[in-house]
């Protein structure tokens, strides 16, 4: 059972353990420690810095206080299908689970991924408002193979809330990867699925409807496109979710897509974000003219 550790180092204590009296708590191995650094927080979860002892590496510790849901049990049936699938997902655009745990005595339901440095993509963008169209190709391209791996998954993975807040960098290396798996659909041969969810802004039209398959995880990214090249939410100039709403199923842009300079980038977003009979899968978007890496893109390492 993971423990809380209080104590304040003493001078006769081991550097081992000094390092340890670091911690506010270690997980019931007494492989993963959590200091209290807050690494980022949503309506459901905290994540914290956390650091794993047996690898030597940085780690987010995610953290769900049980008790603030205990009158909605469906936030936790939908966290414990994110940590099952994510314990089956392997492609080096997703994020790694590596353990997890219930913490009855705190009632907190606890679990450890992979750290990305530079936190998510959303935060990065605002931090470097000089990003080459090079760089958001690169971008582009490791997302969409991520989507790819959860599309053609057996089961069909779609994430349905695809937008930069869960998309994570590790910016020394320019390594993209899609976290949050939360509201993840596993569907069947049919790919189709019944369940409104996700984040307004990015939600393809039909998504409300209801009735929809993984193509919406295509329109999801092409408004995420729309804030890499812009830095603006979609359709922040709307005011409530009943004006995107509308916008949205009357097929009406966001005002940040006529911010987007580059003629090929707005034709590429507008595929994404057509029709879904017309809006091409993720293998297909990569395999675009707009992605196919250049010979001067190979020669200095781009991906």
């Amino acid at each position: 059972m993971t423990r809380n550790i209080y104590k304040m180092p003493s001078a006769s204590h081991e550097t081992s353990d000094q390092d340890r009296e670091a911690f506010v708590e270690v997980d019931p191995s007494g492989r993963f420690g959590r200091y209290s650094d807050l690494l980022g927080a949503g309506a459901v979860k905290k994540v914290y810095r956390g650091f794993d002892q047996e690898e030597g590496r940085d780690v987010a510790w995610n953290q769900v206080k049980l008790r603030n849901f205990s009158d909605d049990p469906t936030v936790l049936k939908r966290l414990l299908s994110e940590i099952e699938l994510l314990q089956t997902l392997e492609n080096e655009n997703i994020i790694v689970l590596y353990s997890f745990w219930m913490d009855v005595e705190n009632t907190t339901l606890n679990f450890i991924t992979e750290a990305c440095a530079s936190g998510n993509l959303r935060d990065y963008r605002k931090k470097h408002r000089r990003v080459s169209l090079k760089a958001m190709k690169n971008w582009s391209r490791q997302i969409l193979r991520g989507l790819e791996y959860l599309h053609t998954h057996e089961p069909c993975i779609i994430h349905r809330d695809l937008n930069c807040s869960n998309i994570f960098i590790n910016g020394n290396i320019g390594k993209v990867k899609i976290g949050d798996l939360g509201l993840a659909a596993v569907v069947g041969k049919n790919h189709a699925a019944h369940t409104l969810l996700g984040t307004p802004e990015y939600m393809a039209p039909e998504l409300y409807e209801e009735d929809y398959n993984e193509l919406v995880d295509i329109y999801s990214f092409g408004m995420c496109l729309v804030e890499m090249a812009t830095m603006e939410i979609p359709y922040s100039e709307c005011d409530s979710i009943a004006k995107i709403y509308r916008k949205v199923t009357s097929g009406a842009m966001p005002q940040a897509f006529n911010k987007v300079n580059d003629p090929e980038l707005k034709a590429f977003i507008e595929r994404c974000i057509g029709q879904p009979r017309a809006r091409p899968s993720a293998s297909d978007l990569l395999q675009d003219p707009f992605l196919v890496i250049t010979s001067s893109e190979e020669s200095d390492g781009s991906t």
